[in-house]
């Protein structure tokens, strides 16, 4: 499949639909184009939640972002979580279906964590076969993020983003590019992120992630718990040049701010998207994905190498 067939929709900027502005959202207009689920939040809801995504789904466009495919594992692809996972997209009408590229456990243990994989050939025949079978099911592309990670492994032969592309490149999926996870990795693993975000295919980017996260000292964190910093920021006005018709989701998942702080922050992306680089300046790009409108229904390249990095708690997104 490739990108040109994706088409999918460039919805603009959305933030992540959280309990905490339920009752903001139901009695006022959101500043946003868009809202991002937890696919897990909602897949066996039949409450107050589930009630108030159906009101939100009948005014702005859903995407649902998903932390339990576990795509990378061993263990055999859980049936009964596709079915549901397909009949919430179905139902809500949603744009597309993302999860990260990882694993969150083995022998039917769940870790509730996004841990990272091995990048190698082997790994790469695993989770290519594996993300063929969810499409077919899902009967839509199904779109993939680069975690933040802690560690490496010894066995990895290749950088995250040339997995990421070979990955898109025999599956047809598209990409959803957190820009902040490129940086807190960046930092912990020590590598260039302007290279990684020039090295990813822009035509198969359908989505970014913006979000804060904490500086340890000697490693960050992905806690999405504050606003976006400046760094990243400006990886994201190069993201954003190569890949324009890519959405945009601002994520705040920990200590949560009135809804108002949201729509704030989210006006700083449209505001850096406005002063991005003009096209003649944006050579590198090969293109971007196809759009269908909103709808309802630099630096020199280092030699990679595959380090034990220490560990770290990952925190999941699952509210």
């Amino acid at each position: 499949m490739p990108a040109s067939q994706l088409h999918l929709p460039a919805l603009g900027f959305g933030v992540g639909l959280r309990t905490a502005h339920f009752s903001y959202l139901l009695q006022h207009p959101a500043e946003v184009d868009w809202f991002e689920i937890i696919s897990e939040n909602f897949l066996d809801s039949h409450g107050r939640p589930r009630h108030v995504l159906d009101r939100i789904a009948e005014r702005y466009p859903i995407v649902m972002h998903g932390v339990s495919l576990s795509i990378g594992s061993t263990d055999p692809l859980n049936f009964d979580y596709l079915r549901k996972l397909k009949r919430l997209a179905d139902d809500v009408a949603a744009a597309w279906v993302s999860d990260h590229l990882c694993w969150t456990g083995v022998a039917g243990l769940n870790t509730h964590d996004l841990l990272p994989l091995p990048l190698n050939e082997e790994s790469l025949a695993h989770v290519t076969g594996r993300v063929r079978i969810v499409q077919d099911i899902l009967e839509r592309p199904l779109v993939l993020e680069n975690p933040s990670s802690y560690v490496t492994f010894a066995a990895s032969t290749m950088p995250e983003w040339e997995f990421l592309s070979r990955l898109t490149d025999a599956t047809g999926c598209g990409l959803l590019l957190d820009v902040n996870n490129v940086f807190v990795s960046a930092t912990n693993h020590d590598f260039d992120p302007v290279e990684f975000i020039e090295r990813v295919p822009a035509d198969r980017v359908v989505q970014f992630h913006l979000a804060g996260h904490t500086d340890c000292g000697t490693h960050r964190i992905d806690t999405h718990d504050g606003p976006v910093i400046d760094p990243v920021w400006e990886l994201y006005r190069l993201a954003r040049s190569r890949s324009p018709q890519a959405a945009t989701l601002l994520e705040w998942d920990a200590r949560i701010p009135p809804f108002a702080v949201l729509e704030a922050e989210i006006a700083k992306a449209r505001a850096a998207d406005s002063r991005r680089r003009e096209p003649s300046d944006a050579t590198e790009s090969s293109g971007a994905i196809d759009t269908l409108g909103p709808q309802r229904s630099g630096s020199a390249r280092r030699t990679y190498e595959a380090v034990p990095q220490p560990a770290v708690c990952v925190t999941a997104e699952v509210e």
